[in-house]
C-alpha cells in the first residue's frame, strides 16, 4: 500500500526547481554559485535568498564551501536566518569555524540549542576556550549541562559522538503504553528508529524497533516484543571502533553506556557514515604526510603540516644518499650503475607502498589481528618473492640485451629480488610493530618503509656490483 501526502505533491515543483541548480553528480553548478554572489554584491538580497531558498541545507553548506573566504561574510549577511543550525551542522569544519567567528556568543548558543547534542558539540568543541565559555554561559542550563558533559569525554570517542536525546521505557509497560507516550510526550527526541528498554537501574536490557511496536497488539508487554540481544557501545570507545561495530553488525542505532552499564545516549548510523568517511580519508592522507588534506584548511596550517613531513623525508633521503657515497669509487669506475640504481630503489618503494596500504587498511578494519599476523607475513613474503622474481627477470633480460652485459643483468635482477623481499616484509612488519606499541601506523609507517627500500635498493645493487667484480670491468 502506498500512502500519498498532498504536502509532498505541493513540494514537487520546488524540488524540481532545486534540481536545476545541481549537475548530474548533485553538485552545485558554477553558474549558480556565481549568480548568487553577483546578486549579493549587487544588493539584490531577496533575489539571492529566493535562489538559495530552494536548496537543501547540505547544498547551502556546499555553497559556503565553494565561495571564497572574502565572499562568505557577505553571503552569511544576505542569507541571515537561512544560515540555520541544519546548514551549520552539514558544513566543513574549517568553513564553519570562520563563520562562527562572525557571530555573537548568544547567536551561537541559540543555534547550538536547536541541534542534537552531537551536532552542537561539533560546533562548539573547536572554539577557543574563552569563546567556548561565553557560548556555554549564554545557553539554557539544561542544554549547557549536556554540552559540558559531552566535552568532558576525549575527542573521537563515543561520548563525544553520541546523542543525549533518546527514548527509553521500563520493561514492565505494554506496547500500548509506549505508543501513548510517543504520541503525547512533546519532549521526546525528534529522530529515532528504535526505543531502548531499561531496568530499574537504567541499564539497557533490550531494544524494540518502531516497526515492531506499530504492528504489535497494544496489550503485549514490551518485554515480550523487544529483542534482548543488542550491541552496547562503551562511552569511552574510539569512534573508529564504533564504526566497525556498526559495519559488522549492520546497526541502525546503538545504545551508549557508562562504566556502570547505565544508558547515557545513543549513536545513529548517519553519524557513523561521517566517521567512516573521515577515518578512511584520514588514513590515506596520513600515509602521504598531507595532514587533514582539506582544501578549506588555512594555508599556514597546511604549509606547517606538509613541510614538517617533507623535512623528515629530506633527512631520510640524505641517509639513503650516504649509502650511495660508500660506493662512490665503484660508480666512478662503472657509470652505468648510477643510471640503473634508481630503478631498483624506486620499484622497491612502489612495492612497499602497495603492501603498506593493504596492511594499514587491514589493521584499521580489524582484519589483521594477533591471531593471523604470522600467516599474513608469510603471505606477503610469497607475494614479494614472485613479484621480485618476475621483475628481476624482466629488468635483467632487458639490461643484458640493451647494454650487452649479462653480468650487469644478473646483478640488477638479484638486487630487484632482494629489495622486493625487503619491501614486502617492511610493508607489513613496520605498521604491525607500530600498532603493537600503540603508535598510529598510518602516520609513521611510510617514512620507515621508504627509507628501508631506498637504503636496501642502493646497498643491494651497488654491493652486488662490487662483489661480482662488475666494477673491475669499467
Amino acid at each position: 500500500m502506498v500512502i500519498t501526502d498532498d504536502r509532498e505533491i505541493d513540494r514537487a515543483p520546488l524540488q524540481r526547481e532545486a534540481e536545476t541548480e545541481l549537475d548530474e553528480d548533485d553538485r552545485l553548478k558554477p553558474a549558480f554559485v556565481r549568480d548568487v554572489i553577483d546578486l549579493a554584491e549587487a544588493g539584490e538580497v531577496e533575489a539571492a535568498r529566493e535562489r538559495v531558498g530552494r536548496l537543501h541545507p547540505a547544498d547551502i553548506a556546499d555553497l559556503f564551501e565553494l565561495v571564497s573566504d572574502e565572499d562568505r561574510p557577505l553571503l552569511a549577511h544576505v542569507l541571515g536566518d537561512m544560515l540555520s543550525p541544519d546548514v551549520l551542522a552539514e558544513m566543513n569544519e574549517h568553513v564553519r569555524e570562520r563563520l562562527i567567528d562572525l557571530l555573537a556568543p548568544e547567536q551561537v548558543a541559540e543555534i547550538a540549542s536547536e541541534l542534537d547534542t552531537d551536532d552542537a558539540v561539533a560546533i562548539i568543541e573547536d572554539m577557543e576556550e574563552d569563546e567556548q565559555q561565553a557560548v556555554l554561559q549564554a545557553m539554557e542550563p539544561e542544554d549547557r549541562a549536556a554540552i559540558e558533559d559531552a566535552l568532558s569525554y576525549p575527542e573521537e570517542t563515543a561520548g563525544r559522538l553520541m546523542q543525549r536525546e533518546y527514548v527509553a521505557v521500563p520493561e514492565h509497560v505494554t506496547v500500548g503504553d509506549v505508543i501513548d507516550r510517543l504520541r503525547e510526550d512533546i519532549d521526546l527526541a525528534t529522530d529515532f528508529w528504535e526505543i531502548f528498554i531499561v531496568d530499574p537501574m537504567h541499564r539497557p536490557v533490550g531494544t524494540c524497533q518502531l516497526s515492531w511496536i506499530l504492528r504489535a497488539p497494544r496489550s503485549v508487554a514490551i518485554s515480550d516484543a523487544m529483542k534482548r540481544e543488542q550491541t552496547l557501545i562503551p562511552v569511552d570507545m574510539d569512534q573508529e571502533e564504533v564504526a566497525l561495530r556498526f559495519q559488522k553488525y549492520a546497526l541502525i542505532s546503538a545504545a551508549v553506556v557508562d562504566k556502570a552499564g547505565r544508558l547515557v545516549g545513543m549513536i545513529t548510523v548517519d553519524d557513523v557514515v561521517h566517521i567512516i568517511q573521515e577515518e578512511a580519508g584520514e588514513d590515506i592522507l596520513r600515509l602521504s604526510g598531507a595532514g587533514d588534506g582539506d582544501i578549506n584548511e588555512p594555508i599556514a596550517m597546511t604549509i606547517r603540516t606538509r613541510l614538517s613531513w617533507l623535512v623528515v623525508n629530506l633527512g631520510t633521503a640524505m641517509l639513503a644518499a650516504s649509502v650511495v657515497g660508500f660506493f662512490e669509487g665503484a660508480i666512478a669506475k662503472f657509470a652505468l650503475l648510477a643510471v640503473l640504481m634508481p630503478i631498483v630503489s624506486g620499484m622497491g618503494g612502489n612495492a612497499g607502498t602497495q603492501t603498506l596500504a593493504v596492511t594499514v587498511r587491514a589493521i584499521a578494519t580489524n582484519q589483521l589481528t594477533a591471531s593471523n599476523t604470522l600467516r599474513m607475513i608469510f603471505r606477503e613474503f610469497r607475494i614479494a618473492t614472485v613479484n621480485g622474481l618476475s621483475l628481476g627477470v624482466l629488468i635483467g633480460t632487458g639490461t643484458s640485451l640493451i647494454f650487452g652485459n649479462p653480468l650487469l643483468g644478473a646483478v640488477i635482477a638479484s638486487a630487484m629480488l632482494i629489495n622486493n623481499l625487503v619491501a614486502g616484509l617492511a610493508g607489513i612488519l613496520v605498521p604491525v610493530t607500530l600498532d603493537r606499541f600503540d603508535v598510529d601506523p598510518a602516520v609513521s609507517s611510510a617514512v620507515f618503509v621508504t627509507t628501508l627500500t631506498d637504503i636496501m635498493g642502493f646497498f643491494s645493487f651497488l654491493g652486488l656490483a662490487v662483489l661480482s667484480g662488475l666494477t673491475a670491468m669499467g
